[in-house]
């Protein structure tokens, strides 16, 4: 039996607060935390910072698409996010953390593009949906302690979730 493997980018804010949410579903093989969409190669956490790089902090997610599909992650992805937010996510502000779905291919934006045709028509929100999909960029995987980061840094990491996305979610995705 082949062992199959997939990946999908997700950009929803501060990276450190996408990684929990995707690694605890059955199927997901590593969840990375990283930067793509900009213009610089192998940026750091301080180059994207600063604004610079066009980067987003994002995630890289391998999975088993025999376990898990690619619509059940767009899924999860919305769920982590307000997709009516273009300029960041919560109190993560700026263009580094704008929310997009970063598709590998035809059947990827076909899913990501449906569900989002489906989000907006549901009146969940008000304003309209505005996370945006867009072709993959290269992926460059941000510095080890930005890995796994709830795990290792806990007392930061519930400071992060106290930016509003806890309060968010329970609000509009509960």
């Amino acid at each position: 039996m082949q062992n199959m493997e997939e990946k999908a980018v997700f950009a929803g804010g501060c990276f450190w607060c996408m990684v929990q949410p995707f690694e605890e579903q059955p199927g997901i093989k590593k969840v990375l935390s990283g930067y793509t969409g900009g213009h610089v190669a192998n940026p750091t956490y301080e180059q994207v910072s600063s604004y610079t790089t066009g980067h987003t902090e994002a995630v890289e997610i391998t999975y088993d698409p025999e376990i898990i599909s690619y619509d059940k992650l767009v899924d999860i992805y919305w769920q982590q996010t307000d997709p009516t937010d273009a300029m960041g996510q919560f109190q993560d502000r700026g263009d580094n953390y704008r929310p997009v779905i970063f598709v590998k291919n035809d059947e990827q934006r076909k899913i990501a593009e449906a569900s989002k045709e489906k989000l907006q028509q549901s009146e969940l929100f008000d304003d309209p949906i505005v996370t945006t999909i867009e072709d993959a960029k290269p992926f460059y995987v941000a510095e080890e302690e930005h890995q796994q980061f709830y795990k290792k840094n806990p007392a930061r990491y519930a400071l992060e979730e106290q930016g509003g996305r806890e309060q968010f979610k329970k609000q509009h995705w509960n």
